[in-house]
């Protein structure tokens, strides 16, 4: 019988065997679990970042006088995230993982320093595309480096935590940025620039632990770079990501908007080019898209990102608008969905570690999404909350299910080498894919509104009871209710239209006079999920005849020495 390791042995410090030696490179669960403090945190930071700054958004752009431009700011953030996540792969695969990844932490930290002391919006964007910079590695990089150090078989179990990280900022983000928004100064500092400067604690910490605990096997292959496929993927991507982020101010089919399609097809296209030209050396070779699995997987990616963002972006709006909670209380109401994901993670990783197969749970996983969809299709503003909590427990439960076996068969499907790649792929196209998604159902949403609430107001003004809320509220000492039913008894039409750009009125108003604008909202929100259903299902039957490729029994590591030696 074995010895039990004794306490020296489990030292955070992994022996590496030599480079080409062929030796496995062995790494205890004790110093996985110290490697992986660090990466959490690299990817707490990224994702805590976004859901604290959407909440305090409002905030900073009162403050910086530039309300109309707040959406730059998210979009400057986005495109220059997306574009490096494909690059920090190739660059990861060529020279090493933990350089990047603390290139990354750096470069995350710098941009929230410089948001911190933003003096305009414009300032802001462009700070906040430097922090974009570093998100871009923290989410691929981090999910790479467990597979180079877990075998996949057992990586599931693991990359549970991640998906538990991600879950856990969607729900302390609205909170953090709603407290710290909501102080007029803290030591002498804008409440709001805390949002930023809170970052850097944590990204010390995070770069610390990264530096003390990382310890993998020297690489360095002779390859090219493809920084020209880099910079025709920024051309092509860059206007359909601004048009995605801003088509809905401009209008789809605006001659702004009718640009930015011209040149990004046209930039795709060219990136396609060239990635033939590069060949192996490229950012995404094309011969990985001859197999299966991968092109299948970064499509059904694609899809799920479209699902998840889309239908999970509505959710606090509905919770806000319908139901009256606060940003900081839309949070916490969107923890089953949350409790959702962690538990689907966990239990798919245990099983997936015990059985060794994997696509059964993506098929639950986009049954259970459709299912969910098509509860929150029956939504009302009449629909108790215990209730829709459940609903968006069973969407969280589904989303659990499919995220990290996903990236797992991904993984699995390219040679050990190509680890960086395969991750970035995922983490890439399911972030495309979010974002149209998002662009997608807030169009329906909104195009919904108008009309919705519109129709409601309609129904209600044929009731007594409506007529004399109105008449009512005409001499309010409320200005925004007696504005509303001013404009209700004129017949003018701005009245339902005013909850497109600001919804705060509706909660200012008495509940007769608000009912038809929370039941038009409850109705928009109604369209959006029967295009989700489609996806799911249109997911569902990709998987269907997704071939899954039995999990490789060593790292990532052992792999590529295995194939040295």
């Amino acid at each position: 019988m074995a010895e039990e390791p004794q306490d020296s042995d489990r030292d955070v410090e992994p022996a590496v065997a030599p480079e080409g030696s062929g030796q496995q490179v062995t790494f205890t669960h004790r110093q996985i679990l110290a490697i992986l403090s660090g990466l959490l945190l690299g990817m707490f930071l990224a994702a805590l970042d976004q859901t604290v700054v959407a909440t305090a958004m409002r905030t900073i752009a009162d403050d910086l006088d530039g309300y109309a431009l707040q959406a730059w700011v998210t979009t400057a953030y986005l495109i220059t995230a997306t574009l490096v996540t494909p690059l920090y792969g190739k660059l990861s695969d060529i020279h090493g993982r933990k350089p990047y990844f603390m290139a990354a932490i750096v470069l995350f930290v710098i941009g929230s320093i410089l948001c911190t002391f933003a003096q305009s919006m414009y300032m802001l964007a462009v700070f906040r595309a430097i922090q974009g910079l570093g998100a871009g590695g923290l989410f691929s990089l981090a999910l790479a480096i467990v597979g180079d150090i877990v075998p996949p078989r057992e990586r599931a179990k693991y990359q549970g935590y991640f998906l538990a990280v991600f879950g856990t900022s969607s729900v302390l983000g609205p909170v953090i940025g709603g407290v710290l928004a909501g102080q007029d100064e803290i030591l002498g500092i804008a409440g709001w620039r805390w949002v930023f400067l809170v970052n850097v604690p944590i990204g010390l910490v995070a770069l610390a632990v990264v530096w003390r605990v990382l310890h993998l096997p020297p690489v360095h292959r002779m390859i090219r770079i493809d920084w020209w496929g880099a910079l025709v993927l920024a051309v092509g991507l860059v206007p359909l990501l601004v048009v995605a982020e801003q088509g809905r101010t401009w209008g789809w089919s605006s001659e702004k908007a009718l640009i930015c399609y011209g040149i990004g097809v046209v930039g795709v296209l060219g990136f396609v080019a060239v990635e033939y030209a590069m060949r192996d050396a490229a950012l995404f070779p094309l011969h990985f898209f001859r197999g299966q699995t991968f092109a299948l997987g970064v499509l059904i990616s694609f899809l799920v990102g479209a699902v998840m963002f889309g239908a999970i972006t509505v959710i606090p709006q509905f919770l806000q608008v319908v139901k009256g909670s606060s940003p900081t209380m839309a949070g916490f109401q969107m923890l089953p969905a949350v409790l959702g994901i962690a538990l689907g993670s966990i239990l798919s990783g245990q099983l997936i570690a015990r059985t060794g197969r994997y696509r059964i749970f993506t098929i639950v996983g986009a049954v259970l999404i459709a299912v969910a969809a098509l509860l929150l299709h029956t939504v009302t503003a009449q629909t108790s909350l215990p209730v829709f909590m459940v609903f968006i427990f069973v969407l969280g439960l589904g989303l659990g299910n499919l995220l990290q076996p996903l990236t797992l068969a991904i993984q699995n499907a390219l040679p050990p080498k190509d680890m960086g790649v395969s991750t970035a792929a995922a983490t890439f196209f399911r972030q495309i894919g979010g974002t149209l998604g998002v662009a997608l159902f807030l169009s329906i949403l909104f195009a919904q509104l108008t009309p919705a609430i519109t129709t409601q107001l309609h129904d209600a003004a044929q009731s007594p009871e409506f007529q004399q809320a109105v008449a009512a509220a005409v001499n309010s000492a409320n200005p925004v209710e007696a504005g509303i039913a001013r404009g209700l008894m004129s017949g003018d039409p701005t009245a339902a239209q005013a909850s497109m750009n600001d919804t705060s009125f509706i909660e200012q108003l008495n509940p007769t006079l608000a009912a038809p604008f929370k039941d038009g909202f409850a109705t928009a929100f109604e369209a959006v999920y029967p295009p989700i259903v489609v996806l799911a299902v249109a997911s569902l039957v990709l998987i269907l005849i997704w071939r899954e490729v039995p999990l490789r029994q060593k790292s990532g590591i052992d792999e590529a020495r295995s194939d040295i030696s």
